[in-house]
């Protein structure tokens, strides 16, 4: 899942930040089980992984293509964040499957973060992976071709359903169905990683008069990130209050170029 190019990482953080924008509406018990489907399904389909990446071909067709093909299969939101991504360019079809992949173990994170569970889910996958390597016989289960993935499945769930949150159980069982090309334990660290991006990221939020573009949004928050040493997310709020240019409030420090802004603190100045 190792996603190179500066293009590549440009088209990544772009379809993170389409993601957090989908998720203050989108159902979280569905979103990442149906972008897991969509992953699997293009990685099956050769084919159609090659049409909905080719860099020479329209965004809107591919879009298009992906609206045809899923509607009415997967929710609203996972159907909209899929055809988004597939509009952003990509310079190796693999890149659209990995930036997929982790779009929703990301959603399935979100999901255990509104259910106030996101250290429980880091934990629970880090507990298994430590599980899975002092358990050979287990580990072979899970991982060898000797069993059919339906009694994987079930094995997954007789060991797990219940007692880890319901996110767990969907990217364990991801792993042990879907491997693509990882050992179980190396599944199960990446997702760990992408879990505790999450945990750690910083909220920023912008007051500005204007909406800001896509483009605007993902340049702030590469700024915000390269500043601060976090992944920074950005949560927008319009007030025509704020003219002359941005408020960005991160915890507690509060960073305020606009024209009000700057006239409170000449107030403050001449009253001191």
């Amino acid at each position: 899942m190792t996603i190179t190019g500066a293009v590549s990482r440009a088209s990544l953080a772009e379809a993170r930040e389409r993601l957090e924008t989908v998720i203050s509406s989108a159902d979280l018990s569905v979103l990442g089980g149906d972008l897991f489907a969509v992953l699997n399904l293009i990685d099956r389909e050769h084919g159609l992984r090659r049409a909905v990446s080719d860099p020479a071909r329209d965004g809107a067709d591919k879009a298009a293509l992906v609206q045809r093909l899923l509607e009415g299969k997967v929710s609203p939101a996972a159907l909209g964040l899929v055809a988004d991504v597939v509009r952003l360019r990509w310079s190796k079809p693999s890149e659209l499957s990995d930036a997929i992949e982790t779009l929703a173990v990301h959603a399935e994170s979100a999901r255990a973060e509104a259910d106030g569970r996101l250290d429980d889910l880091e934990d629970e996958l880090f507990r298994f992976s430590r599980v899975v390597e002092g358990e050979p016989r287990l580990r072979g289960a899970l991982s060898g071709p000797g069993l059919p993935d339906d009694r994987k499945e079930g094995l997954v769930t007789t060991l797990l359903e219940g007692k880890v949150t319901p996110s767990a159980l969907t990217l364990i069982s991801e792993l042990v169905l879907r491997p693509r090309g990882r050992s179980l334990e190396g599944g199960l660290a990446e997702y760990g990683k992408i879990v505790a991006q999450r945990r750690e990221r910083l909220v920023a939020l912008v007051r500005t008069p204007v909406e800001l573009s896509e483009a605007q949004r993902t340049r702030l928050a590469a700024v915000l990130a390269t500043a601060y040493g976090h992944e920074v997310h950005v949560n927008i709020q319009i007030d025509p209050a704020a003219i002359g240019g941005l408020s960005i409030q991160i915890g507690d420090e509060i960073i305020d170029g606009t024209i009000a802004g700057r006239l409170d603190d000449v107030r403050r100045r001449l009253a001191s």
